[in-house]
């Protein structure tokens, strides 16, 4: 039986400033056939800028989410960037997590991975950059409560992320979103979390 995957996200999921064969999803999708797992070509939802909310509204905009295997769920950097806060942050995650819950066969079909750190790159030239990990800290620590109180995985791709403060080859040349060497690195770690989610359902 072929399992179907559904992506959801921003930027990072879309895979801005890489080829469409580079983003992570399908990167992660080819090593999961290659572990001998049938898997289909990722639906991804996302949009470069996304926040939480905008992608809540997208992805109900059709109607209801196709029920499936694998759901990825990767958001939230453009409410950080915004400058929302974390009370307009928690409420509005809280809602996309139901969302994708929904659309997981089981709670633990889905897979939520942590902010990125983008105030190590040289976008984040001039700014507070310790105040940017902190904020992106605080908004992992409460999307990991909440992700592990729906019975849900969660994956915390942050320090790979912060690599690229002395690796730049891990950026895309745009100077902000990761290359494919950074997602093949997010794929390795998310693999297996990946594949147990799989196995489960």
């Amino acid at each position: 039986m072929i399992r179907a995957f559904l992506a959801l996200g921003d930027s990072y999921t879309i895979g801005e400033g890489v080829r469409e064969q580079d983003r992570w999803p399908v990167v992660l999708a080819q090593r999961i056939r290659a572990a001998g797992i049938p898997i289909g070509t990722p639906e991804i939802v996302a949009r470069t800028g996304w926040t939480t909310d905008e992608l809540f509204d997208a992805a109900t905009a059709t109607g209801n989410l196709p029920r499936v295997d694998l759901v990825t769920l990767l958001i939230g950097v453009n409410d950080q960037y915004r400058g929302y806060g974390i009370e307009r942050f928690r409420s509005s995650f809280r809602q996309l997590l139901q969302l994708a819950l929904s659309s997981a066969k089981l709670p633990q079909n889905l897979v939520v991975l942590s902010i990125p750190d983008w105030g190590v790159t040289p976008f984040a030239e001039g700014r507070d950059r310790p105040a940017i990990a902190r904020e992106i800290d605080t908004f992992n620590s409460a999307t990991r409560d909440m992700v592990d109180g729906a019975g849900a995985r969660y994956l915390d791709i942050t320090p790979i992320s912060r690599r690229a403060e002395h690796d730049r080859a891990l950026l895309a040349d745009d100077g902000l979103h990761p290359s494919r060497s950074m997602y093949e690195l997010w794929v390795e770690a998310l693999l297996p979390v990946a594949t147990s989610a799989l196995i489960a359902s």
